[in-house]
């Protein structure tokens, strides 16, 4: 683990949420499927299942996927300014059997709120461990999504398992190709 638990937990989350609003059109097109991404992402505490909690998740996605493009300046404007404006209070928690981590604000704030703080509190741990090379675009050129890169060695170079795939099989259908010319 190159990071806490919960550190990694977030980082995967905020990629994920990004890419809900990705190539594949909306990700998040209804409570349902916030429902989902909630579950998938365990988090915990309040969760009102509404259509104005999804339009505030969704609204969250644009600031968040600047992150990936910005220079460290601009993440740490970006950082403090959803720190500030959530009135994250970093304090020691256990719940759900999860032994002691950081949370910034209460467990009863709207999910929009904690989604922006824990993204942001783990954006700190990047930023300050010098370790902002982890946030990538996918390489797969007609992709666009956001990773990060939780890997030893720094070797993740696609979103997901299908555009690895298909890099592959491009990659393969070149090198039949030269070899028949």
């Amino acid at each position: 683990m190159l990071f806490a638990h919960d550190t990694e937990c977030s980082l995967t989350a905020a990629a994920a949420l990004v890419n809900t609003d990705g190539r594949d059109g909306e990700g998040l097109p209804d409570v349902a499927a916030l429902d989902a991404f909630y579950t998938a992402h365990a988090y915990s505490g309040r969760y009102e299942h509404t259509e104005a909690e999804l339009r505030s998740v969704r609204d969250l996605r644009p600031r968040l996927r600047r992150i990936w493009h910005a220079d460290v300046h601009e993440i740490v404007t970006i950082v403090n300014g959803l720190l500030r404006e959530n009135r994250a209070l970093p304090q020691l928690i256990e719940h759900d059997d999860e032994p002691y981590h950081l949370h910034a604000v209460p467990r009863d704030a709207p999910l929009a709120t904690r989604m922006a703080v824990e993204a942001a509190m783990a954006m700190a741990d990047l930023v300050r461990s010098g370790e902002l090379s982890r946030l990538r675009t996918c390489d797969q050129p007609d992709c666009g999504n956001v990773l990060v890169d939780l890997s030893k060695n720094r070797s993740r170079r696609f979103c997901d398992a299908s555009c690895g795939n298909r890099a592959a099989v491009a990659a393969y259908r070149a090198r039949k190709a030269a070899a028949r010319s």
